[in-house]
């Protein structure tokens, strides 16, 4: 089947300055694929040469199998709604949603409907004769969300939509993008952020950029509970990165105790991946591993330890590595133990091993 989106190699460079290196990927119809990405890493940049705003100095666009990498943005039939939502102040909600129908030169009677019908999909019906600085920022965005879904375009483009918004904001229109996936359910999405709970919450499929470069692309769930690269591990889900010693297939030591590893055919210098809420501490027992509890923040729903692992002192166990590493656990009671004790830590089994970026 034909891609709704597709970037063939494409790079941006502005003079020296690399924005965007080689990037190739495809969205499928129905599809959200969300860019993540920290600042710079050129997710930004890839959306804006999908929606026409900037044109690749290399390689290839292409809508539905047609391409569009000379076409300017007015003629790509496109959905964009950028961070800032770039209402147009001097217009009401109505003529702001009609704004693309009307340079469509749709009649004014189909307008009143479409617009109308839009407005009902968002939650904002009884809003259009409003102006945007009388709109909360939840608000002012579902009127940007349903001005670029007024002209029913094929694809929606989301650059960073929810980054304004403040906590509770953010989580209630996570859930109405969510409703909003499901009422459309032939709308390929290409949703940009930052934010890694955004993209597990509404991407199908992440693709995790650096430094201007594509990481690693595969289904969500997957790519969080088997990263394949060490970069995708800390950034989705902030993974201990912890070295260790290869014993065999299944099998890793990290000072002294072996854990059961989950390998998925990674070649190369790796790490484990332990995520902090998978780190279980308690008081030293003497027979596992031993770390000493460096630091105690209290978060309101429980307590991230830091913590840094050292050789057992029964045990004897020499330099080996894994010791003196930093490693984040997550618990929900510290249990009575003090900045500087002495504590045992446990890994689960099955924790990926990860390639060294």
């Amino acid at each position: 089947m034909t891609p709704a989106v597709e970037l063939r190699d494409v790079s941006v460079h502005f003079g020296r300055t690399v924005a965007l290196e080689g990037l190739g990927l495809s969205v499928a119809a129905g599809e959200t694929l969300a860019l993540l990405g920290p600042s710079g890493s050129g997710k930004s940049t890839a959306l804006k040469a999908i929606a026409g705003f900037l044109r690749p100095t290399s390689g290839r666009v292409l809508l539905g199998g047609r391409d569009v990498t000379d076409l300017p943005p007015n003629r790509r039939g496109l959905g964009v709604v950028v961070q800032s939502y770039a209402l147009f102040p001097h217009m009401k909600v109505f003529d702001n949603v009609a704004f693309g129908l009307h340079a469509r030169r749709m009649p004014r009677r189909e307008v009143a409907a479409r617009v109308a019908e839009v407005l009902d999909l968002v939650g904002m019906g009884s809003f259009g004769g409003r102006y945007p600085r009388q709109l909360s920022g939840g608000q002012q965005q579902r009127v940007a969300i349903a001005r670029a879904l007024a002209i029913r375009p094929p694809v929606l483009l989301l650059d960073e939509p929810l980054s304004a918004l403040d906590a509770a904001l953010r989580e209630e229109m996570v859930a109405e993008l969510l409703r909003l996936r499901a009422e459309l359910p032939g709308t390929a999405v290409v949703y940009v952020t930052h934010d890694q709970g955004e993209a597990l919450a509404l991407a199908d499929r992440i693709a995790v950029m650096r430094d201007a470069r594509l990481v690693e692309v595969g289904a969500t769930e997957a790519l969080y509970h088997r990263p394949a690269e060490s970069f995708t591990a800390s950034f989705l889900g902030a993974s201990n990165l912890i070295p260790v010693e290869v014993v065999d297939a299944e099998t890793v030591r990290v000072g002294g105790v072996s854990v059961k590893a989950s390998a998925s055919g990674v070649e190369g210098p790796v790490v484990l991946g332990v995520r902090p809420h998978r780190v279980g501490v308690r008081e030293y027992r003497g027979s596992g591993l031993a770390a000493r509890l460096v630091a105690v923040q209290w978060r309101g729903t429980g307590f991230r330890l830091e913590l840094e692992l050292e050789p057992g002192l029964e045990s004897g166990v020499g330099p080996v590595l894994g010791v003196g590493r930093r490693v984040r656990a997550d618990v929900v009671d510290v249990g009575g133990l003090a900045v500087g004790a002495l504590v045992e830590v446990s890994i689960p089994d099955g924790c990926p091993l990860v390639r060294v970026a």
